[in-house]
This record gives C-alpha cells, sequence and structure tokens, in this order.
C-alpha cells in the first residue's frame, strides 16, 4: 500500500480552500443583490378621490315599463274592426278595436226616434196647458163680475190644472228619452276597446270575426291587447334583506344589461317593497325598483331584458383611496419602497367597492403600490422596477 506523500496533501487542502471561498462569495453576493434582474411591476400612485358603498341584487333582475295595459274589451263579442298591427305606436285615446253592434246602434236610434217624439208630444201639450191657463184666468175674472157661476170656474181650474200635469209629465218623457240614449251611447262605448295612454302594440290575440270575451272575477283569460308605454321603464332587481337598511327611495343607481354590453344607465330608486320574499330555496330578499333617468328615443331598450343594479348607498370625496385589486388578504399592500424594494403595509380601510378602497391609516398621498399581484414572486423584499408603459401612438 502506497501512502500519500506531504506534496499532495498540501495540494489538496488547497483546493478545499479554494472551493470554500468560492461558494461564500457566491452567497455574499446572494445576498447582497437577491436578484440580479429587479421584477417588472405595475404601480399605483396613492391618490384622493371619491369612494361609493353600494349593493347589488342578488339575481338577476328584469326590465319593464312603468305602465303596461293588457286589454280587453269590457263586454263580450265578435271582433268587428282590428284596428291596428303589433308593433304600432299608438296615441291615448286612439281606437285600436271594435266589437259587433249594429243592435246596440239600432237602439240608440230607437231612443232618438223616441226623444223627437216626446220633444212633439211636449210642445203640444204645453201648449193645451198655456191655453188652459189663460182660460182659467179669464174665468176668472167673469166670475168676479157675476158673469158665470162658481161651477164653472172650478171646471176651468181643473182642466188647467191637469193640463199643466200633462206638460210635466211629457218633459219627464223627454228626460226618460234622453236617459235611453245615455245608456245606449255606454252600451256602445264597451264595445270600442281604446288606448288608456301613448304607447306600443306588443301583443294582438283575438282576429277579424273571433269573439273576445272580458275575464270574469278569478278567471284568468288572454288579453285582446297587449299594450306597453315605453317611454317610461324600470328594473325590478331582488336585494338580499342584509342590505335592505342601506337603501332609500331617491338613491342613485348604476344599471347594466347583458343585452347592451359595456353601456351603463343611470337610474334612482323609485320603490322598495315593504316586505322580504321568502321564496324556498333561495336567499330572503326585497323586491326594489330602479327607474331609468331620461333615456334617448333610440335606445332600444326592450321590456324583459335581464338587468343588474348597482345602488349607491354612502358616498365620500376626496379621500385616500387604493385600487381594490392591489389589496392582499389581511387588508395588505405592497409599497414601492427606497432602493426599489417592496415593503409590506397593513391598512386601516374605510368604505369601499369593487374598484376602489377608502384608507384611513397606513399610507400616505403619493405612495406607490403594487397592483400587479399576480407576477411570480410578489413579496416583500423583493427588488422590482416599474414596468414601461407602452408609448401612445
Amino acid at each position: 500500500m502506497t501512502l500519500p506523500t506531504s506534496g499532495s496533501q498540501s495540494s489538496r487542502r488547497k483546493k478545499i480552500i479554494i472551493a470554500v471561498m468560492a461558494v461564500a462569495a457566491v452567497a455574499a453576493v446572494a445576498l447582497l443583490f437577491p436578484h440580479a434582474k429587479p421584477i417588472p411591476v405595475v404601480l399605483q400612485t396613492v391618490e384622493r378621490g371619491v369612494v361609493e358603498a353600494s349593493v347589488s341584487n342578488t339575481r338577476a333582475g328584469t326590465v319593464n315599463a312603468c305602465r303596461r295595459a293588457k286589454m280587453s274589451p269590457s263586454a263580450g263579442g265578435q271582433i268587428a274592426k282590428l284596428l291596428v298591427k303589433k308593433g304600432q305606436r299608438v296615441k291615448q285615446g286612439q281606437i285600436l278595436l271594435e266589437l259587433w253592434d249594429n243592435d246596440l246602434h239600432a237602439q240608440e236610434r230607437l231612443a232618438q226616434d223616441q226623444l223627437k217624439v216626446s220633444l212633439t208630444r211636449v210642445q203640444e201639450v204645453c201648449t193645451l196647458a198655456d191655453a188652459a191657463q189663460r182660460d182659467a184666468a179669464r174665468s176668472q175674472e167673469l166670475r168676479d163680475q157675476g158673469f158665470i157661476s162658481a161651477q164653472q170656474l172650478d171646471r176651468a181650474l181643473t182642466e188647467a190644472s191637469a193640463k199643466q200635469s200633462a206638460c210635466a209629465s211629457a218633459r219627464g218623457d223627454i228626460e226618460q228619452s234622453r236617459s235611453r240614449i245615455a245608456v245606449a251611447q255606454a252600451t256602445l262605448e264597451r264595445m270600442v276597446l281604446r288606448a288608456p295612454f301613448d304607447g306600443v302594440v306588443a301583443d294582438i290575440s283575438g282576429e277579424l270575426g273571433e269573439f273576445a270575451t272580458p275575464s270574469p272575477p278569478g278567471i284568468l283569460t288572454i288579453p285582446a291587447i297587449d299594450l306597453i308605454d315605453d317611454s317610461c321603464l324600470y328594473v325590478s332587481a331582488p336585494i338580499d334583506e342584509v342590505d335592505a337598511p342601506k337603501l332609500k327611495v331617491g338613491q342613485v343607481s348604476r344599471i347594466t344589461l347583458d343585452a347592451i354590453k359595456g353601456r351603463v344607465f343611470s337610474g334612482k330608486v323609485r320603490r322598495i317593497a315593504p316586505y322580504v320574499l321568502d321564496l324556498e330555496k333561495q336567499a330572503r330578499t326585497v323586491e326594489v325598483e330602479v327607474e331609468f333617468d331620461k333615456l334617448a328615443e333610440d335606445e332600444g331598450l326592450l321590456v324583459g331584458y335581464s338587468a343588474d343594479v348597482e345602488i349607491i348607498h354612502e358616498v365620500r370625496e376626496q379621500v385616500l383611496r387604493v385600487p381594490t385589486r392591489a389589496l392582499l388578504e389581511g387588508n395588505r399592500v405592497l409599497r414601492f419602497g427606497e432602493g426599489g424594494m417592496l415593503e409590506e403595509r397593513t391598512l386601516t380601510t374605510g368604505l369601499s367597492n369593487w374598484e376602489y378602497v377608502e384608507v384611513t391609516a397606513g399610507l400616505a398621498e403619493g405612495d406607490r403600490i403594487v397592483t400587479s399581484l399576480d407576477r411570480e414572486g410578489m413579496k416583500a423584499g423583493v427588488r422590482v422596477e416599474p414596468e414601461a408603459t407602452p408609448a401612445a401612438k
């Protein structure tokens, strides 16, 4: 067996020492410079602005018309005239349809004829009554002069009184005839369906020659015409019962529609239901109605669209705020510190929404915080650099 010489041992020691020194140097560099290249991040400057607190619906709401009438004639009958079409715009009082009413018109003409007869008879009877009254007056003068007997005077007075009564009765016939005419006209009016307000005809369920019937109490029948006033629209949406105490009529709201992407409509709360809906297998909610602010005629909103509402119940202006997306669990943020090192700050917060959170303590105006938290390696102690913003074209 050959033993190692002293020269070879010395060489081996030198190699070990050199290796240890190299490792120590690498460790020192790693300690002093954790990342040779800083991580690019998106920074947001902490500034003052408006923060709103809001509540939203728990399930999709529905666009409704402020006025909608599903109408049928107040009397049953055969449709004789259908004067509108689906989608047609109509004015208040415009006739929509008419039922067959020839028999009622005949009754009205009969009442008109009876009125003419009554007027003629009144003229005749009342003229005779006036003549009898004058005769009675002359008979009184003759009796005072002793030319006629008391019996003759009594007969003249009786005849005058009887003819005055006949005149009054004939005048009563006139009023009776006029009442018959009014009844006939009212019955005719029931055979006509008019628009109760300006709007658009949404649907028509009857056709010419078909029978239209009114809805008896407690029995639902298909209406003849569905009329919508689309000049005033609102959203009916359910709000969680926990949020209901925060709501008041008149609060400003934002409305978004699935059918119109990227558009936000303004509105106001017009009604809050005075009760809680308790539906099986669903959270308890309060129905809230949010009315659209003034809409342009070409908005193209349709009744029945699904919609979401965001009701603003508290607003604070000129408060320190940070983007909601910049918050870590526990109300923590990563602040851009000296030398590009990230620092962790725990915040005391106030109002918040999906976009901004009010900061009452933990940051100062002008601080910069990281908003690109989804990037790898984002934690306190990491060296970063602001990401270059592409130049505007």
